[in-house]
């Protein structure tokens, strides 16, 4: 069974299953082999198959028969209990009156075999939901029990819903984060796999931010509390993972409708079986029996089970990749998706400012150098990127003069560095190669001598690429909309290879696009919206599907969206459509599989060329063969580590 162990109630009907096959198999044999309606004499000979079977009837479905009354007694009369319960009494009715009018006994035997493969399949059933809710609800053991809270310098063990903002928490090596915050004091190594699936440790020291759900695995550390517990990381995905089941798909809703309809229409069916064609022959055994028949394997069992497992198993699927999906009616609309909308910053950028290129290139380390020298000190994200890419402390001694507006001129008594852009370079006379490269350019000069320039730009994603080959590939079209100009978008747009792209874009300019894009999709297909900032929100809700970054997204971005994607990896994007496409696929093979092996039992059960054997495969083994086919969806194979995967050329 793997990891997912038993519970004690599949054991306890596990072995309830076992002991009433056991029994049966020996009856069977007995009754076959020597004939149990023989041992007594005259016209009681059917007692002893009666009350043998009888024993093996009670131990396997007195449950259904006690589902079925308290059903009714509840106005619910029209499920598979009723129709189990009417078809296996219905079989022991006809078994009693063919003994006793002295014809060959038939019925007690196929009675006992319906319910006890029903039983088999209603086991198999719950495994499979269970196995399935274990994929998803498994991020319910993120959630907190208590928190370590430091007041009047003593710490306190209290329930997370009582720390305030701003209050301190300790987290001790083995304990889970309990409230989102930032690092005050100590270093450690985080587990975050319950929450983004990411199996690699994650190192926090004094300054970072931490998430709740998190274990802190090797030190211990001190937290000051930035959010109350309801506004919290592992509340938000508590909130996402049980609401998902609520939202139920147009196959789930139809089923369910169906199964309304279809049940009393099928009781009314095989009553007519029985009584018409009875009444004109007068063989009543004979079509009460097919009658019974029509009834076992009318059962819509199927359907009802499979259709919504194949749902959850695709959402578990997804859960076990990082990937929280909202509902199965997302799942299903996510099939559909035929364009994808990305935000450029911070979704298929990093949305920081990195060195991007030197030029000349030899000259690389020398132009970081001098630029780090005279943008030490400096906050602006500029210099914050120079000195980033110089890696360590730039030499010191020089005096710094901010040039307004053009940069910054270093002096260390005759040594002079320029550092600035071309009004630089022009106010000190300095010849220097212009560039029309994208992005913001450094010029640098050493003692009246141009010596070169770095283009600082924001850094694309590492999967990017990837992601947008794969989707593009999939037939989906794949569009940039950004605020920022036109340059950068292009080249944003051709390094990744988007479909296409709209640059210099306000927030309600993003709306109208999205509108337009929507509009222009006219052959059923849906749109979906990539975002992570909180000027996202109104396209992720505007968009037919939503998606939003969960680790590095904005609280609103992910309230808005529809699927949320933990480990802030756009390669789960790719691995969601396959999901979802995998999920209808085995939904339309369960429906058209069952409604045809239904409906050519059903037919031949009327006409009595099909017995009650063949309708139990019908009914239970139909519903079998459905549930294997749905835990399909369970297995899903994501892509490898990026650094397995830069096959693909920039």
């Amino acid at each position: 069974m793997g990891k997912f162990a038993l519970t004690r109630r599949e054991k306890r009907d596990l072995i309830r299953i076992i002991v009433a096959l056991s029994l049966f198999v020996v009856i069977f044999a007995t009754d076959k082999s020597i004939g149990l309606d023989g041992v007594i004499s005259g016209g009681y000979g059917w007692l002893l198959p009666f009350f043998m079977y009888l024993i093996v009837y009670m131990i396997i479905g007195h449950d259904v028969l006690w589902k079925a009354v308290r059903n009714i007694a509840h106005g619910q009369v029209f499920d598979e209990n009723f129709l189990m319960c009417v078809a296996t009494l219905g079989a022991f009715a006809l078994a009693i009156y063919r003994g006793a009018t002295g014809a060959e006994i038939e019925g007690f035997d196929e009675a006992c075999a319906v319910l006890l493969f029903y039983q088999v399949g209603e086991w198999f059933q719950r495994y499979a939901t269970g196995k399935s809710r274990k994929s998803i609800t498994a991020l319910m053991d993120i959630r907190p029990d208590h928190a370590n809270v430091v007041r009047d310098g003593a710490t306190a063990v209290v329930d997370p819903d009582e720390v305030e903002i701003g209050e301190t928490i300790t987290v001790n090596p083995g304990e889970r984060i309990a409230l989102d915050g930032v690092v005050l004091s100590g270093a450690s190594d985080l587990d975050t796999k319950a929450l983004t699936g990411e199996s690699l440790p994650r190192s926090v020291a004094a300054g970072d931010e931490v998430v709740s759900g998190c274990v802190n695995m090797t030190s211990r550390i001190e937290v000051r509390v930035t959010h109350k517990f309801h506004d919290s990381t592992v509340s938000k995905i508590l909130e996402l993972v049980e609401n998902a089941s609520s939202h139920k798909s147009k196959a789930e809703n139809f089923i369910t409708k169906f199964a309304k309809f279809y049940t009393p229409i099928v009781v009314g069916v095989a009553l007519l079986l029985a009584i018409i064609p009875g009444a004109i022959t007068g063989e009543w055994a004979i079509w009460v029996y097919r009658a019974l028949s029509f009834l076992v394997v009318s059962c819509p069992c199927a359907l009802v089970i499979s259709i919504p497992l194949s749902f959850f198993a695709g959402l578990g699927a997804a859960s076990k990749c990082g990937i929280l999906i909202k509902g199965s009616n997302y799942l299903e609309k996510f099939d559909r998706v035929g364009t994808f909308v990305f935000d450029k910053t911070g979704t298929l950028t990093k949305g920081n400012f990195a060195v991007v290129s030197a030029s000349p290139e030899v000259e690389r380390e020398r132009i970081i150098e001098l630029a780090a020298i005279a943008e030490n000190g400096s906050s602006h994200p500029i210099a914050r990127s120079v000195l980033d890419a110089y890696g360590k402390p730039p030499e010191r001694g020089y005096s710094l003069t901010d040039v307004a507006g053009e940069g910054v001129v270093a002096t260390r008594g005759e040594d002079a560095i320029l550092c600035g852009n071309a009004k630089l370079m022009a106010r000190y006379g300095i010849a220097f190669d212009k560039t029309d490269a994208v992005g913001t350019t450094v010029y640098v000069a050493h003692n009246g001598e141009y010596v070169g320039s770095l283009v600082i730009a924001d850094e694309i994603k590492d999967e990017s690429e990837q992601v947008v080959g794969e989707l593009n590939a999939l037939g989906c079209k794949t569009v940039m909309l950004t605020g920022d100009n036109e340059n950068i978008a292009a080249r944003v747009a051709a390094e990744i290879g988007l479909t296409s792209y709209r640059a210099s874009l306000l927030p309600q300019d993003k709306v109208s696009e999205i509108e337009r894009i929507i509009s222009d999709e006219n052959d059923g297909r849906a749109t979906c919206f990539v975002g992570d900032g909180i000027n996202d929100a109104p396209v992720l809700v505007r968009s037919d599907i939503g998606i939003a970054m969960g680790g590095a997204g904005s609280d609103a971005a992910i309230e808005a969206s529809d699927i949320v994607l933990m480990k802030d990896d756009l390669r789960g994007i790719p691995t969601a459509k396959r999901i979802a496409r995998k999920t209808m696929r085995i939904v339309l093979e369960n429906i058209v599989f069952s409604l045809a092996v239904k409906l050519a039992v059903l037919v031949l059960s009327a006409f009595g060329i099909a017995n009650m054997w063949l309708a139990v495969f019908a009914d239970v083994g139909v519903a079998a063969l459905a549930i294997l086919n749905a835990m399909r969806a369970l297995r899903v194979r994501e892509r490898n580590a990026i650094a397995t995967e830069r096959g693909v050329k920039r």
